[in-house]
């Protein structure tokens, strides 16, 4: 997979901004498919840094309604990628 494919879109919330300022770990919403090693090659091709461990988790989809019934959402894929101590990604 291609690193634009395996890597969605950055998690910004207020767990992650604490997370990246203070232990230096960031958040992405990550291919349902792409593996650890993929994501570590993304994250490092993508913003140019050093990765030094990888923890992933699938968050169920939950149950939604609108005007035309119940529908669920789909399973998303979350990884937390710890960063090299002297490596930062400004996107944060």
């Amino acid at each position: 997979m291609e690193a634009t494919t395996v890597i969605k879109k950055p998690l910004v919330t207020e767990k992650t901004t604490f997370a990246a300022g203070a232990v230096n770990r960031f958040a992405f919403e990550v291919d349902r498919r792409a593996d650890k090693q993929q994501i570590k090659r993304a994250v490092e091709e993508l913003y140019g840094v050093r990765v030094l461990s990888v923890a992933t988790q699938v968050r169920k989809g939950s149950m939604r309604r609108n005007k035309a019934g119940w529908f669920r959402v789909g399973n998303e894929k979350r990884a937390v990628v710890k960063l090299h101590a002297e490596d930062r990604i400004e996107l944060f």
